[in-house]
């Protein structure tokens, strides 16, 4: 006798983000004011707070748990053995909505708490805005912007140094402009490991007279960047033209850069790095990678808004190998996304870098390429930067960075 065959109904996963969600809820048919009931609950966020007083973290956990969601804590909190204990809430955003309309009446700093993580909320939706910059407009948000890298530098790391020649620096900007990049980024001053610091006077020697040349009337027709750790070199920069200052210490080593950007409205990039350009890979470690880049990045914002800088005029860069070990890059590159939380356009420069070298190595089984043979595989960070949340990526080879710019936003943001 033959068996009744029975239909199959096609079970399957339905990725987490929201825009497919959306679509997914169309497809179903359902209400509309349903789909906003469901779309709340079918957000789930992991969200970690550190060093909340261990009464503040038992009670939210309790609150987490009376909504449905949950809070791990530290082991020894629930007998108050610590005073103090990180704390994972794990829940959707209708849980998120209601936890938070009841901690402005808990007392144990739970209203500063509520007040952050609604901040942080906040800055998950808020979306990414055009940015102007003196007669520029960038599209942030709209599609994956391009920076092209000049190095007024008699040393980069990257082969393509140019030294004091202010022509080839030009001639370089213009080709790039061609290939599609959106704006150029100069530097006067080496950053490649083990790299020693010049004078501020040799490095404005090098930078001003491309700046010059860049932003003039005649000029390139992008927003110019200079790349600096000086005030004093950040100051005459934008003096000469230049609308964004890309500071690798993020405000750490000189905060008076804020001020010069404040003053001329200018775009500001905040990276991370630990130690300084000659120290930074001498063993770095990190007890939470990630966690202690988005608190430094944080100082960094901190700082700069109290000066008057416009926050929605800067941008943080998780500072790939600066700092950094094959692992680290790597791991901050799959979670560059928890990085939306600081509510800053995101750059990315992983350009030509020592560790796609010794990737490259590790899978032929040979040397280390060098690094104008590092293009595919940087095209491959900037195609997965992109996929995690990436607005700006900082590249040497502009038409490669193109072409997988155009081709991941088409993937990821339809």
């Amino acid at each position: 006798m033959d068996q009744p065959k029975h239909p199959n109904h096609n079970p399957r996963i339905i990725g987490s983000n929201l825009a497919l969600l959306v679509a997914e809820l169309e497809r179903v048919g359902a209400q509309w004011t349903g789909q906003q009931i469901m779309l709340n609950k079918g957000e789930f966020l992991a969200v970690k707070l550190e060093g909340v007083p261990c009464v503040a973290a038992n009670v939210l956990k309790q609150e987490m748990l009376a909504r449905g969601g949950d809070c791990a804590v530290h082991r020894d909190c629930v007998t108050l053995e610590c005073e103090e204990s990180a704390a994972l809430l794990l829940g959707t955003r209708t849980q998120y909505d209601d936890l938070l309309g009841k901690m402005h009446e808990q007392g144990f700093g739970l209203p500063e708490v509520g007040r952050q993580i609604a901040d942080l909320l906040a800055s998950l939706d808020a979306p990414r805005k055009p940015v102007r910059l003196g007669p520029y407009m960038l599209p942030i948000g709209e599609r994956t912007l391009v920076m092209g890298i000049i190095n007024a530098t008699p040393d980069s790391f990257s082969g393509d140094a140019l030294g004091g020649d202010v022509e080839a620096a030009v001639a370089q900007a213009y080709r790039m402009k061609a290939e599609g990049a959106d704006m150029l980024d100069v530097g006067g001053q080496s950053t490649r490991p083990g790299s020693e610091a010049v004078p501020a006077e040799e490095e404005m020697r090098r930078v001003l007279p491309v700046v010059e040349r860049l932003a003039g009337a005649d000029g390139v027709g992008l927003p110019i960047s200079v790349d600096t750790s000086r005030a004093e070199v950040a100051r005459a920069a934008l003096q000469a033209g230049a609308r964004v200052i890309n500071d690798i210490t993020g405000l750490r080593d000189e905060p008076a850069i804020a001020e010069a950007v404040a003053e001329h409205q200018a775009g500001l990039v905040l990276m991370h790095i630990k130690g300084t350009p000659r120290t930074m890979q001498q063993d770095p470690h990190y007890d939470d990678l990630v966690g202690e880049v988005i608190s430094y990045l944080r100082e960094g914002i901190d700082k700069a808004v109290a000066a008057g800088v416009n926050k929605e005029s800067i941008w943080v860069d998780p500072g790939i190998g600066f700092g950094k070990t094959l692992d680290h890059n790597l791991e901050l590159l799959r979670r560059l996304g928890e990085l939306r939380s600081l509510g800053c356009p995101i750059l990315v420069g992983t350009s030509r870098k020592g560790f796609i070298g010794r990737i490259l190595a590790q899978a032929k089984g040979g040397a280390t390429p060098p690094p104008e043979e590092r293009v595919i595989g940087t095209g491959a960070t900037v195609a997965v930067s992109i996929a995690n949340g990436a607005d700006v990526v900082r590249v040497h080879d502009v038409a490669h960075a193109v072409e997988v710019a155009r081709v991941a936003d088409a993937i990821v943001r339809g």
